[in-house]
């Protein structure tokens, strides 16, 4: 996020001698050390953010320290002794100490001490206050950046782990019960199963193509069409121009999943009569894709949605909050699970996503 030119840390107070930097280039190196520092003290961005901070403040060098007392510095002090010891001060006393041509100060992040910021030169102890506070913001950031990703990664991570043993048991059932009355449909079906398990369990994807998405769902259908039988119908129809869209890895099975275990399966998954049917519809409506999963199942008070949505449901259907979450921290608030359902009149769930984001691509 770049930083307002009147609050980058290069303006410090005008003296004789000192000219402003130029606005653009401040804003523009603010942002880079902003970035570079996502990672914190002791991530790889530090001596280039270092050199940067330098450039920005004008100052004869910059050390940044964490908790380790190891130092990254641009230049050199004009007392290196009085800079160790200054340091020194700061960690212990967490407070400012020093003043120009040597100042230091603590630098935070959620109210703990995480390292200093020492600055050798004739720039004014405001600016270099001004800097600690701009730097303790980016780490803040970085960190809640961070810590984002890691969330986005663990849900992730129980998305791939909600492959249901009961479904494996039966799916496994049906094929073994197969292999003599029907061999070549066996055959088909262990190949879909293997497709099914390979792509759920697939590690460092973070998107997908649509392509991917529906042959997964294909061949999850596929094994619960010989499971259940005639109790289940299936309806898929995607635009060929949506094929090649991005979309987060296994955005669309849980959905499907859903529909089937929470929909059809208890209306007509224990023998009853008639089939339910699972509708399931991707398409392209102007600049955003939109995917439908839709079942004729038992459904559920729209009250019971809003709960699930807001990770408050059951154990069981925590699929739908994390697809969600995850479309929401991807594409921004705006973007996430809309559910249409109602006790007795089945259930539909859309969402729709832009069809080209920036970082969002297949890997």
């Amino acid at each position: 996020m770049p930083v307002p030119a009147d609050r980058a840390p290069g303006f410090a107070e005008p003296r004789t001698g000192w000219s402003a930097p130029d606005p653009m280039t401040s804003v523009t190196t603010a942002h880079r050390i902003t970035k570079n520092l996502k990672e914190g003290l002791s991530g790889t961005g530090v001596k280039a953010a270092v050199r940067d901070l330098r450039r920005l403040l004008r100052a004869r060098a910059v050390v940044l320290t964490g908790l380790s007392g190891d130092w990254v510095r641009a230049g050199t002090p004009n007392d290196p002794r009085g800079a160790a010891k200054l340091i020194d001060k700061v960690l212990h006393t967490e407070t400012r100490h020093g003043r120009p041509p040597l100042t230091a100060v603590p630098l935070h992040s959620s109210a703990e001490l995480v390292g200093v910021l020492l600055v050798s030169g004739r720039v004014s102890v405001s600016a270099v206050n001004r800097a600690g506070d701009w730097i303790e913001d980016s780490l803040e950031r970085g960190r809640l950046e961070s810590t984002a990703e890691r969330a986005a990664r663990s849900e992730l991570r129980a998305l791939r782990s909600e492959i249901s043993p009961h479904f494996v048991y039966n799916a496994l059932t049906v094929i073994g019960s197969l292999i003599r009355s029907e061999p070549d449909r066996s055959r088909e079906l262990v190949l879909d199963f293997a497709d099914f398990i390979r792509y759920g369990l697939a590690r460092n994807r973070e998107y997908a193509t649509v392509s991917d998405e529906f042959h997964a769902i294909e061949t999850y259908l596929a094994l619960q069409r010989a499971v259940l039988g005639s109790r289940l119908r299936v309806q898929i129809r995607v635009a060929p121009d949506v094929l090649a869209v991005s979309v987060p890895y296994l955005v669309l099975q849980p959905l499907v999943e859903n529909a089937v275990r929470h929909g059809i399966q208890p209306a007509f998954g224990g023998g009853a009569d008639g089939a339910g049917l699972v509708q399931v519809s991707g398409e392209a409506a102007g600049s955003d894709l939109v995917i439908s999963v839709e079942d004729d199942g038992v459904g559920m008070d729209p009250a019971d949605a809003e709960e699930i949505l807001a990770g408050r449901g059951s154990e069981n259907s925590v699929g739908l909050a994390n697809v969600d979450r995850r479309l929401r921290s991807i594409y921004g608030a705006w973007y996430g699970l809309v559910v249409e359902t109602a006790r007795g009149a089945g259930t539909k769930v859309i969402f729709r996503v832009p069809m080209f984001q920036p970082g969002v691509v297949p890997r």
